[in-house]
């Protein structure tokens, strides 16, 4: 039973990881599609971008869960010869992330320069767009990308975890931060809120 609830929580873990690594996918594209002005139904992309945050990892997990349960139970001890993590998909989300995360600093560099008059801090502002845009792309895995557990030793390897547990657990809380509570318009919408709350009592 303990076995079979270690599996259990290995599969979770794995399908997670893929999850979060293609929603930060469905952000990129998203706001991509925000950026060039391509004028869509989001009725006709919002099951799209579902399936391909929630569904995309299942493909990999499930091929994966199978070999590994065929060849750990092939194999004459225990501990011989398992198939170690998750193996990555073709193309990965985060490389796909960093293409599109180069093409819209692209945009938002162009759109800059040509309103360059009216922002003579452009720099500053594509230095705050770029920071801003790092945690919601997932960008900051890639940096680590090649560095495998088993290649990083010493102070690199706790580099390596510090930053990747860091920012993996806070990078919720930074994209809630940047993109919902410092907008203007949830501001706004909350001190209507926070307001019609104090009349109400």
């Amino acid at each position: 039973q303990a076995a079979l609830g270690c599996r259990a929580a290995q599969v979770l873990m794995q399908y997670c990881i893929l999850a979060n690594h293609y929603w930060f996918l469905v952000e990129a594209v998203y706001l991509y599609k925000l950026l060039i002005g391509a004028v869509f139904s989001e009725k006709n992309y919002y099951r799209l971008y579902l399936y391909l945050g929630w569904g995309t990892p299942v493909v990999f997990v499930v091929p994966w869960m199978a070999a590994k349960y065929l060849k750990e139970n092939a194999e004459a001890g225990p501990g011989e010869g398992p198939v170690h993590g998750c193996p990555p998909p073709p193309l990965s989300p985060l490389q796909i992330n960093l293409l599109i995360f180069m093409r819209i600093l692209k945009v938002i560099l162009a759109k800059l320069r040509a309103n360059q008059k009216g922002y003579a801090d452009y720099k500053l502002r594509l230095a705050k767009a770029t920071l801003t845009l790092i945690p919601l792309f997932g960008i900051h895995e890639v940096v680590f990308i090649f560095a495998t557990d088993e290649q990083t030793t010493g102070v690199l390897r706790y580099i390596k975890v510090f930053f990747t547990l860091f920012l993996n657990s806070f990078q919720g809380f930074l994209v809630a931060v940047l993109y919902c509570f410092a907008n203007k318009e949830v501001k706004s919408e909350m001190k209507k809120k926070w307001q019609l709350w104090k009349l109400d009592h």
